[in-house]
């Protein structure tokens, strides 16, 4: 029996005249991939075949006395076919079952001894983009890890399957806020909004429960780590910025990257195409200096905050410092 376009049901029901069911349109072609590995689109093909397969059982179990009967009926009313996209098929699973995402997996952090390796966590915010993609490609050429910190509404804006790959290839994920709010500046149930919806969408996408989350402009203050924790999400800034998203010069956006110590995040935006396009250089300079690429739980180990605590840990003072200053660009 084949596994791909027309699947005919085995003759032994009485010789009755085979159905034929489509779990892809015929002619189909998958698009091209975005890269090497693309389990968001495996996923509707994988269930397809656990529904035939179930549909077969229920076609011999009627192959008692049925047989003939079900002959009779399809000849008074013509084969019976159904063309079911996958994505459509995607879908229909998810209402029924809305856990379905966890099957391809969450985000596990992998043990490393950051003291002994040479780590760096590049972590990319504001995403997920038109460039997002392409990133992900070159993160996966380069066997290199990395942490995304995602703005609800761009997830709303480009679906789920960038960010089920995102998971399924090991990157984190982490909560940047609904729509990069100056948390600082709001009341207590705006920044439950900001972090509740965010934290949901990426749920129902993934499957996956965020743990960490980043504050646009680097401000926090006690009453965002007071939510924070209530969401159970750690407070990550950042060692090295690379200031990408004012200087948009690849070159500039690489020097600055690679001069990363060890041990360190490093911030970057996956929506400037700048940034994607120093990507490749990036990613070859520190490997040939040794560096292993980590996301941001992996190079803090054990020495992760608990949630609402803050990395890099700064003074109170630091913080109202922070967020007074006016936010000149976008991290």
């Amino acid at each position: 029996m084949s596994h791909h376009g027309g699947r005919t049901w085995p003759e032994f029901c009485g010789g009755s005249r085979p159905r034929t069911i489509h779990d892809t349109p015929p002619g189909f072609r998958p698009p091209p991939t975005a890269g090497p590995h693309q389990p968001a689109r495996a996923a509707p093909v994988l269930w397809s075949k656990k529904i035939i397969a179930a549909l077969v059982v229920v076609s011999i179990a009627g192959c008692g006395g049925g047989g003939q009967k079900a002959e009779k009926e399809e000849r008074a009313v013509g084969r019976v076919e159904e063309v079911i996209p996958p994505h459509e098929l995607a879908e229909r699973l998810a209402a029924v079952q809305p856990e379905w995402p966890t099957a391809f997996g969450a985000f596990r952090p992998r043990a490393l001894d950051c003291a002994a390796l040479k780590c760096v966590a590049l972590t990319f915010d504001d995403g997920p983009y038109r460039y997002t993609a392409k990133l992900l490609d070159m993160l996966a050429e380069h066997q290199a890890k990395a942490t995304f910190f995602v703005v609800g509404r761009m997830v709303a804006a480009s679906g789920a399957a960038g960010l089920r790959r995102m998971v399924a290839e090991g990157h984190e994920v982490g909560n940047h806020t609904w729509d990069h709010a100056m948390l600082t500046d709001l009341r207590r149930p705006l920044i439950e909004a900001e972090l509740r919806r965010t934290q949901q969408i990426v749920r129902s996408a993934t499957g996956t429960r965020m743990r960490i989350m980043r504050p646009p402009y680097g401000a926090t203050n006690r009453l965002v780590a007071r939510v924070a924790e209530g969401h159970g999400l750690a407070q990550i800034l950042w060692d090295v910025d690379t200031v990408d998203w004012r200087d948009r010069r690849p070159a500039l956006i690489t020097r600055r990257a690679v001069a990363a110590p060890p041990g360190t995040i490093v911030l970057l935006h996956d929506i400037h195409r700048t940034t994607v396009e120093a990507a490749p250089r990036i990613l070859s300079e520190l490997a040939r200096a040794g560096y292993t690429f980590v996301t941001v739980s992996e190079l803090l180990g054990d020495h992760m905050p608990g949630p609402g605590r803050l990395y890099p840990d700064r003074s109170e003072r630091e913080l109202r410092n922070a967020a007074d200053r006016p936010a000149a660009g976008r991290p």
